[in-house]
């Protein structure tokens, strides 16, 4: 049985203090949730604070992105080695407001993947098409390179997030129908590329709009292993509420 993860993705929200008050609130109304992983990404400047407010903790810190050079002259750039020596455990590659904003490429979504992995973080790899039509060419497309290119082992490691970009930001959000058919088929690349117990294994998450609302019809469904969540993650709440979400 897949454990679910429940992520949440502060985006550019949040200063070191607020971000103290967030888990000052937040850790003890998750306390006794056992039944999942929890992983907050923070912007860089709140990792640390992040990583010491949750420190004896079920919660674990990820970053946001990251470049796949250890080192270098790549000015602005923050590398796995400096991320995993943070305290981090996880790392968001490939987010699609990073592929829309910023220009990522399947291949550079590979290569950041690769340089998680190399330093033992673990890769929230994100997939999902801009528009509902196209829904399926797109994920083989990004799957093929981003994703397909990966050995054995190290597909073993990561989690994927399908995010269907029209959904992010926009309060709509997939109907857990079709949330777990696009899961289905994901599931399905993962089937014909790494084989039937890879496919079994891999956790797959949800991410678009995910809110306390509608997020207990979406994890009912079996294909959803759980949440990127964006804005109800700001709040401890909010978040902690999808967090507590059992089956």
């Amino acid at each position: 049985m897949r454990t679910p993860v429940i992520g949440g993705n502060w985006k550019m929200y949040k200063n070191p203090a607020e971000t103290t008050s967030f888990f000052e609130s937040f850790r003890p109304l998750v306390e006794y949730s056992g039944h999942c992983e929890i992983v907050i990404c923070p912007s860089f400047l709140d990792l640390e604070t992040a990583v010491t407010a949750t420190r004896g903790t079920r919660i674990q810190i990820g970053a946001q992105n990251l470049y796949w050079a250890k080192e270098g002259a790549f000015t602005g750039e923050v590398s796995g080695p400096m991320i995993r020596a943070s305290g981090c455990s996880h790392v968001i590659v490939g987010h699609s407001e990073r592929r829309r904003y910023f220009g990522e490429t399947n291949e550079g979504v590979l290569k950041k993947t690769v340089a998680a992995l190399d330093v033992g973080l673990i890769p929230i790899v994100c997939v999902g098409e801009c528009e509902k039509e196209n829904a399926e060419s797109v994920l083989m497309e990004q799957f093929r390179y981003a994703i397909g290119a990966l050995s054995d082992g190290q597909f073993a490691r990561i989690v994927i997030a399908y995010e269907p970009v029209w959904a992010i930001g926009a309060g709509e959000t997939a109907t857990p129908e079709t949330a777990a058919d696009t899961h289905r088929f994901i599931r399905t690349l993962v089937k014909d590329r790494f084989g039937a117990e890879a496919a079994n294994n891999i956790r797959i998450l949800y991410g678009g709009s995910i809110k306390p609302e509608n997020a207990k019809s979406l994890i009912a469904q079996p294909e959803i292993d759980g949440f990127l969540v964006g804005g109800a993650s700001l709040d401890p709440v909010s978040f902690a509420s999808i967090v507590n979400l059992e089956l």
